[in-house]
């Protein structure tokens, strides 16, 4: 049986490109439009907000997931990047989100090889069971950097 979740963001116009966000979880924040669009540099803008929900997103479901693998995590850094394709009539999408994982994590005297497989099995599952993930039209693109350390 389904389940239902509701989260809760508000936006108050500030004049000019400005605004301000209050998000549910308690943060706020004024954000713009990006630079190239009329913004304004140094803030949040939805652009960033959508590239960073993905791989906040996506952490967040490889830390669950590096978990139930009993993998040794020592660190994990991603930077994501989101590729927009503007349209001759300047409507706009993001077509992918390429994400470059690099992944740490300690063998614990397994054979490596059978680490690196259970971590490519949990980025998987990230990008599965990712809330995100799944509500975007964009390609997923994953292209990790994984060290096994003995």
């Amino acid at each position: 049986m389904s389940r239902t979740a509701a989260y809760h963001t508000t936006v108050v116009w500030k004049g000019e490109h400005w605004g301000h966000l209050s998000m549910g979880n308690g943060p706020q924040m004024m954000f713009s439009a990006p630079p190239d669009a009329h913004g304004h540099p140094g803030v949040l803008t939805p652009e960033d907000a959508f590239v960073a929900a993905a791989n906040t997103c996506i952490m967040m479901m490889f830390i669950w997931a590096a978990e139930r693998f009993k993998l040794n995590l020592q660190s994990y850094r991603c930077a994501c990047d989101g590729i927009k394709r503007i349209e001759l009539d300047r409507t706009e999408i993001f077509t992918d989100l390429v994400f470059q994982p690099e992944v740490m994590v300690k063998a614990d005297g397994e054979d490596e090889q059978r680490v690196r497989k259970r971590v490519r099995r949990a980025l998987e599952s990230a990008q599965k069971y990712s809330l995100v993930a799944n509500s975007v039209k964009s390609r997923i693109v994953i292209k990790p950097t994984i060290e096994v350390l003995p």
